[in-house]
């Protein structure tokens, strides 16, 4: 007789794509539990900084390809 893990785990392989990712999330947030209003707040603050710095012109950006082709290099090292 099969578990009610195994049950499970053949439902969610029959769910659609869009499904598993609304289901994913929903597990995702019952296992780290409620948001931490402090931690919410310090990534927000980090983030306004970000984009302040970004916009004045004080820092440049890196284009994608530039950042990826630099880490594909490092890995091949």
């Amino acid at each position: 007789m099969a578990s009610a893990v195994d049950i499970i785990e053949e439902q969610i392989r029959a769910l659609s794509k869009s499904d598993k990712e609304a289901l994913l999330r929903v597990l995702l947030e019952e296992l780290d539990g409620p948001p931490d209003p402090e931690v919410e707040a310090a990534w927000l603050e980090e983030v306004q900084r970000r984009d302040d710095e970004l916009s004045s012109g004080n820092v440049k950006g890196i284009p994608a390809e530039e950042v990826f082709a630099r880490l594909r290099a490092r890995t091949k090292q």
